[in-house]
């Protein structure tokens, strides 16, 4: 009997710091999809795994980015990065036609802005979450190969054509985001999210317990 009180103590006060904390996880979660509001992603996908089409997405991205980045880099907001990327969607198709005409192969092209959902990523130094973000994609053939992507807006795919590599993105452009979002990006870990569900998982499997224990008393 003692040893279920302290349980039953155990349990109560776990339901406290749920309710504690899940104010906190919903206003994490909002501040989560505001900010992914302000991003879109670039995605380049090959027609397979094979080497000929992982080298040919690599030549598309290339030709893309260097035809692109003057008109891209105006967008000061991410309504104008949008419109502008709209404007250009035939204009990338055909860019990636071309490339695929001079190296002698023959594949269709679809080039799309979007809602997509990704999984945890790392670029850089910075970190986005798992969900749902605006997309500009460029599919190759069937688009069943390896990806290669970068963040278009904040326009950090030309920060890094122009460094190198994907390393310190944060330092090198803020454009479209305020310091609270980048500091976000570059810290985020979803540690509070699981926590929850792992309180609330216990709790129920702990209310189970208990009701199946009272049933077999009565």
């Amino acid at each position: 009997m003692r040893c279920k009180k302290l349980l039953l103590v155990l349990v109560l006060l776990i339901i406290s710091i749920a309710y504690i904390i899940q104010p906190h996880i919903i206003d994490r979660n909002r501040y989560i999809d505001t900010y992914k509001d302000n991003i879109i992603r670039f995605h380049v996908r090959a027609n397979s795994d094979r080497e000929e089409d992982q080298i040919l997405k690599l030549k598309i991205r290339d030709r893309v980015l260097d035809e692109t980045s003057t008109r891209f880099m105006k967008g000061k907001s991410i309504e104008d990065a949008r419109r502008i990327m709209k404007s250009n969607l035939d204009d990338m198709e055909s860019i990636a036609q071309e490339v695929i005409a001079q190296e002698g192969m023959d594949l269709p092209v679809q080039v799309s802005l979007g809602p997509r959902n990704f999984p945890t990523r790392r670029y850089g130094d910075i970190t986005l979450p798992s969900g749902e973000y605006e997309t500009l994609q460029i599919d190759i053939g069937e688009g069943k190969g390896k990806n290669w992507w970068c963040i278009m807006f904040p326009p950090l795919c030309f920060v890094e054509m122009g460094h190198g590599n994907g390393e310190n993105l944060i330092g090198n452009s803020k454009e479209g985001m305020d310091e609270n979002d980048m500091e976000f990006l570059s810290s985020h870990k979803e540690p509070t999210i699981v926590l929850k569900s792992k309180i609330m998982e216990f709790i129920e499997r702990t209310r189970i317990y208990f009701a199946e224990d009272i049933t077999g008393t009565i």
